[in-house]
């Protein structure tokens, strides 16, 4: 890169991302300057981890300085291409990150079944939680695990149909399915 002219805080947007995209120096110093609070705090709002936003601001910030030649003062303002860039690497880095659906054999689900008890569980389960899991571990495993999902850690079933990768259909029906299950079998669950 080359270093050009001079750029001070009344520089517009507009004429930063001009330097820029000739290779000025001092306007890619001044643009990280100007927008390295705001797109580190929009990758931070979406993907809640300071390490996360900052590879995404990184990564923004990257992409804006290649492209910078190509864009266009019609299709909106620096702020909102800089700013969309960013949301779209935040969405896109929550998307890989996503969890993946938990094997029915992990000690979570395990552990609803288990006839083994710590001493201050024991003290805590009541006849009644005692009697739900032992029906909820009648059921089948993909119904056990909507159930848990949705009544144990209080996922919505879309929330649930995301984790588990299936359509929200079938979300639905593995919990309504296993509530009613447990309703006939007398144990008292019920959804939040």
């Amino acid at each position: 890169m080359r270093t050009r002219g001079s750029y001070d805080d009344e520089t517009s947007d507009e004429a930063l991302l001009s330097g820029v995209a000739v290779g000025d120096d001092r306007a890619v110093l001044a643009f990280v300057r100007r927008y390295q609070r705001r797109l580190f705090g929009l990758a931070l709002g979406i993907v809640g981890d300071s390490g996360m936003a900052e590879d995404v601001a990184q990564e923004a910030f990257i992409r804006i300085l290649r492209h910078a030649a190509v864009y266009d003062v019609r299709r909106g303002s620096v702020a909102t291409w800089t700013l969309t860039i960013t949301r779209n690497l935040a969405i896109d880095a929550v998307r890989v990150r996503r969890g993946v659906p938990t094997a029915p054999e992990d000690r979570v689900f395990l552990s609803l079944v288990s006839d083994e008890r710590s001493p201050d569980d024991a003290a805590v389960m009541s006849e009644s939680v005692q009697h739900a899991h032992a029906v909820l571990s009648t059921l089948p495993v993909d119904q056990r695990r909507a159930v848990v999902l949705a009544v144990m850690y209080g996922r919505t079933v879309a929330e649930v149909a995301t984790l588990e990768s299936i359509p929200l259909g079938t979300a639905k029906s593995r919990v309504r399915l296993g509530l009613a299950k447990l309703r006939d079998a007398g144990a008292m669950i019920e959804r939040p």
